[in-house]
């Protein structure tokens, strides 16, 4: 199976890799899904860079703790998805694999653990327009595409 690839990927540019693992978090209801707006505005999916020693469930709940204040059930790997993109704040080309899972249930252990970023709520639909990478949009349409089935 192809790995489906996001963003560009310039010719004669060296890429770092930075591999994230994200979480697809809906209300009970499954109308509405939780995002993240960094700092600059661009809103995400909850989760974020796999630091040293972390697998990909160790470092998902570790951002899940620090981004929401929430732990959360794991549900399916929903899959790979890569994202090629310049950061001008880093000064920094990345090769960002994101590997995606949903999420059964969550529970808020109290406030996140960061105060830099904005949570909300979004219906879905919203959540998908407002989401900035490609490999984003394609984890939610991957959820979406489990839930409908």
């Amino acid at each position: 199976m192809t790995i489906p690839a996001f963003g560009i990927k310039e010719a004669h540019k060296t890429y770092q890799d930075r591999f994230g693992v994200y979480a697809i978090i809906p209300n009970p209801e499954k109308t509405q899904i939780i995002l993240v707006q960094a700092p600059n505005g661009a809103w995400f999916l909850p989760g974020g860079e796999i630091e040293d020693g972390e697998n990909q469930t160790q470092a998902l709940a570790r951002e899940l703790h620090e981004e929401l204040g929430f732990s959360a059930q794991l549900g399916a790997y929903l899959g790979q998805a890569d994202e090629y993109f310049y950061s001008s704040h880093r000064d920094t080309y990345y090769h960002n694999p994101a590997y995606i899972y949903e999420t059964l249930s969550y529970q808020v252990l109290g406030k996140p653990l960061e105060d830099f970023n904005h949570v909300a709520w979004f219906p879905i639909s919203e959540a998908r327009e407002k989401l900035k990478r490609g490999s984003h949009k394609w984890g939610l349409d991957q959820w979406l595409a489990k839930e409908n089935a």
